[in-house]
C-alpha cells in the first residue's frame, strides 16, 4: 500500500509540473505578445488617426515616452505576483520578450519576405495562391542573384564597397587611434576631444551637403565660398576644381570616403580612448624605465593590450560603411562610377520599380553585413561585453 500511495503521488506530481510548465509557457508566450499588441495598435492609431495634431502629437509624447515604461512596469508587477519559481523564469520574458518580438515583427519578417520577393520577377508574385505563385510565369528563381553578380553596375558597386572597407573603415580606425592616443596626453585633451568628436552629431545627409560646400569652386573673381578652395585662395594659390576630381574615377570614391573617416573618427577616437586609460599605468612607466621609446610603447603594449577594442570598432565601422548611402546619393546621386550597393538597391527597386531585383541586391547587402555581425558578437563575448 506504500508502495501504491508513493507512485500516486509520483503520478499526481507528474502532472502538476506539466500543468505549471505549460502554464509557464503560455505566460512566456502570452506576455511578449500582449505587450507587442499594444505597441502595434498604438503605432496603427498614431498612423491612421484623423484626431487633431496637437493630440495625436501629445498621445505620442506620452505613449512614446512613458507608455512602454508602464507596459513593463505592469507586466513586471504581475509576474512578481506569481510564485518565486515562476518569477525567477518570467522575469527575462518581461524584458527580452517584447524587444524580440518588435525585432522579429521589423527586421526578420520583412527579411523573410524580401528574400521571397527575390525570387520572382520585375512586378513581384503574382496575385494567386502561394503554391500556384511558384508555377507562374513570375518566378524567376535564382536569376536575380545571377544577375547582382554578373552585370556591371553591380559589379563596380561591389568594388567601391570593397574601397569604402579597405579605406575608410581603416584610416577611420587609424586616425580615431592616433587622435585618443595623442590627446590623452594633451592639456586640451576635452577640448580637442569635443571638436573631433562634433562630427558625429551631424546626419550623413548633413555632412554630404557640408562636403558640397567645401568641395565648391566658384569662376575666378568670385568670392569661393568652398571651404577648400578659399584657404587656397587666402594664401595666393589658384582654386581647385575639386568637383572634377569627385567625377573622375575611382579617385571620386576617396573624395567621399573622406567624408566618413571624419564622421567615424571622432567615435573611434571616444572608444579608443576609454580603453587606453584602461592600461595599467605601472606597465607603461616600467617600459620607460627599461628604456623603450614612445613608438614602441605605442605598437608594443598600447595596441596588442586593446586589440579587442580596435578589432570590435574596425568591424562596427565595417558595417557602418558596408550599408552607406546617405554620403553617395546626396554628393553624386551614385553617378560617376560611385554606386554602392546601397544606392543600386534604392534605384533598382523605387526608380526602375524592378522589385525583385532590387529585393535580391538587399539580401545580398544583408548576407554581406551578417558575417561582419556575427565576428562582432563574438568579440563581445570574449570580452564578457554580454
Amino acid at each position: 500500500m506504500a508502495q501504491f500511495g508513493s507512485l500516486e503521488r509520483k503520478k499526481g506530481g507528474g502532472v502538476s509540473e506539466l500543468v505549471g510548465w505549460l502554464g509557464r509557457l503560455f505566460l512566456a508566450i502570452a506576455i511578449p505578445l500582449l505587450a507587442f499588441a499594444v505597441i502595434y495598435y498604438g503605432f496603427i492609431w498614431l498612423r491612421d488617426s484623423n484626431a487633431p495634431k496637437w493630440l495625436t502629437a501629445a498621445v505620442a509624447i506620452v505613449w512614446g515616452v512613458g507608455g512602454v515604461a508602464v507596459l513593463y512596469w505592469v507586466f513586471n508587477g504581475l509576474v512578481e505576483r506569481l510564485p518565486d519559481e515562476w518569477t525567477e523564469r518570467l522575469q527575462p520574458f518581461v524584458f527580452v520578450g517584447p524587444a524580440m518580438a518588435i525585432l522579429i515583427w521589423y527586421l526578420a519578417l520583412p527579411s523573410v519576405r524580401t528574400f521571397y520577393l527575390s525570387l520572382f520577377g520585375r512586378d513581384g508574385p503574382p496575385d494567386v495562391g502561394f503554391f500556384q505563385t511558384f508555377t507562374s510565369d513570375a518566378f524567376v528563381g535564382f536569376q536575380n542573384y545571377i544577375a547582382v553578380f554578373s552585370e556591371r553596375l553591380l559589379t563596380e558597386a561591389l568594388r567601391n564597397n570593397l574601397m569604402w572597407i579597405v579605406f575608410g573603415s581603416t584610416l577611420s580606425v587609424a586616425l580615431g587611434l592616433v587622435v585618443a592616443t595623442l590627446a590623452d596626453r594633451s592639456r586640451f585633451e576635452r577640448t580637442a576631444k569635443s571638436l573631433i568628436f562634433l562630427p558625429m552629431a551631424i546626419s550623413f545627409v548633413g555632412a554630404g551637403v557640408i562636403w558640397n560646400f567645401m568641395y565648391d569652386i566658384r569662376p575666378v573673381g568670385q568670392p569661393q565660398i568652398g571651404l577648400l578652395n578659399a584657404i587656397l585662395t587666402s594664401v595666393g594659390a589658384s582654386p581647385v576644381a575639386w568637383d572634377k576630381w569627385v567625377a573622375i574615377q575611382p579617385w571620386n570614391n576617396l573624395f567621399l570616403i573622406v567624408i566618413v573617416i571624419w564622421l567615424q573618427a571622432g567615435y573611434a577616437m571616444v572608444l579608443f580612448s576609454a580603453a587606453l586609460k584602461g592600461i595599467p599605468e605601472e606597465i607603461l612607466e616600467a617600459s620607460r624605465v627599461d628604456g623603450a621609446t614612445e613608438i614602441q610603447i605605442f605598437t608594443r603594449i598600447m595596441i596588442p593590450y586593446i586589440m579587442g577594442t580596435i578589432i570590435t570598432v574596425w568591424t562596427t565601422v565595417v558595417i557602418f560603411t558596408l550599408k552607406i548611402f546617405d554620403v553617395v546619393w546626396v554628393m553624386t546621386g551614385g553617378q560617376f562610377g560611385t554606386h554602392v550597393i546601397a544606392t543600386q538597391f534604392y534605384r533598382q527597386s523605387f526608380t526602375a520599380r524592378n522589385s525583385g531585383y532590387g529585393s535580391a541586391i538587399a539580401i545580398v547587402l544583408l548576407v554581406t553585413v551578417i558575417p561582419v555581425m556575427i565576428y562582432n558578437l563574438r568579440q563581445f563575448r570574449q570580452q564578457e561585453a554580454f
